[in-house]
């Protein structure tokens, strides 16, 4: 019976979510942001009408939605893409890391918190959502320099992401009086070992693939490449996020005889998106929230202030024009659930602040997932018109 309900339940969430994308054309509203919405309605927050056992079927699906954006967004970081912005990539994407950690942290010690968690929620702040900016570039069809840029920062910005997690695990460890040594050897291992993984898989796939249809890998060497990745990282407790990422670089800087070595996992992907997102808003627990409503706010808007002033700071080193540089850090607001992923890695380390650290994740996450595709959608509509004027 319970299986059957699920089956029904996502019948349904198909089909709405094919009547949420019409809805979203016309009131121009992100499909992401709506399903979040839907997921809240019907979930626990509101309604409460989804099976309890599709929680946990997220437990496939999740890691399924993420790894094929993963190897989307790796694709992007092709040698084309890398000659010609690489250089800006690489500048604004380590800026925005380092300028959200700083004020994030300096922000929440100031106010009060003890410097443990505020340092640990400035390694959540880090954190994107690949999917979430690749949905909106790819609804709204945008194209050219600065939807290049995005979608090459977020590709490698969770990388940075983690790194400075790992870091703020340690320094929190250290303050704690626990083993420094353990928490970065955790780190290293975690990205380290997504690294090796993504490579592991990523070279031999980049001269196999595409053989038996010439150019272009088939549907079952797509889902064969994003099971092994996801799969093989969870085993291991790799970040199957940059495993992802990792492998469809390597494959689309190495495989000379492919055409369109993604294409499959473009056709495939939307369906566990959809579950992804509506989950998401599932997920929301609001017991804790009056307790610590400062906390999320406060989160909310230094994370906010961090990506506006990293996003200008980091288009201005990199030489972009004025009007870029402002809408950098407007177009990368979404917060995914990697920030969730992340603060139950930091729970297991210090229970004591696992409430805390939950739930100011959750919260914050969904806050930016409804708020944040509207701002990169906005970003993306004043960089087009921007460039229609100087062209």
């Amino acid at each position: 019976m319970e299986n059957a309900e699920v089956l029904v339940a996502i019948g349904i969430l198909f089909l709405a979510g094919l009547l949420l994308d019409k809805i979203g054309r016309i009131v121009h509203v992100p499909r992401v942001t709506l399903l979040i919405l839907l997921g809240a309605l019907l979930g626990p927050p509101v309604l409460d009408l989804l099976p309890h056992s599709f929680n946990e079927s997220n437990e496939f699906y999740a890691p399924t939605a993420l790894t094929m954006v993963a190897f989307l967004l790796g694709g992007t970081l092709n040698p084309s893409t890398l000659k010609a912005q690489g250089r800006e990539i690489m500048i604004i994407s380590l800026t925005l890391v380092a300028v959200s950690v700083a004020v994030v942290s300096a922000g929440l010690w100031l106010i009060g918190l003890p410097v443990a968690i505020a340092v640990l929620l400035g390694g959540l702040s880090a954190a994107t959502d690949p999917a979430a900016t690749h949905d909106v570039i790819t609804q709204t069809g945008a194209r050219g320099r600065f939807a290049g840029n995005l979608l090459g920062i977020v590709a490698i910005d969770d990388a940075w992401g983690l790194l400075a997690f790992s870091g703020a695990l340690t320094i929190a460890g250290m303050l704690m009086d626990q083993d420094a040594m353990v928490a970065m050897l955790h780190g290293a291992r975690e990205v380290g070992g997504a690294i090796a993984l993504g490579l592991a898989i990523g070279l031999p796939a980049a001269f196999l693939t595409g053989r038996i249809k010439p150019g272009e890998p088939t549907l079952i060497e797509a889902l064969g490449l994003v099971f092994l990745c996801s799969g093989l990282a969870l085993y291991f407790g790799f970040s199957f996020l940059l495993t992802g990422m990792v492998c469809g670089a390597t494959i689309v800087n190495l495989a000379r005889h492919h055409e369109r070595p993604f294409n499959e996992i473009e056709r495939i992907e939307w369906p566990f998106m959809l579950l992804f997102f509506v989950m998401a808003g599932a997920s929301l627990e609001t017991a804790n929230l009056a307790g610590i409503a400062y906390m999320c706010a406060a989160y909310c808007v230094l994370r906010a202030l961090a990506r506006l002033l990293g996003g200008w700071i980091g288009g201005r080193l990199a030489g972009l024009p004025p009007t870029e540089s402002r809408l950098t850090g407007l177009g990368l607001m979404p917060q995914a659930g990697v920030a969730i992923g992340m603060a139950l890695v930091a729970s297991e380390r210090f229970p004591t602040m696992a409430e805390d650290l939950l739930a100011v994740a959750v919260a914050s996450t969904i806050a930016f997932e409804i708020i944040g595709p509207f701002l990169t959608q906005i970003a993306l509509h004043r960089a087009a018109n921007a460039e229609a004027i100087s062209d």
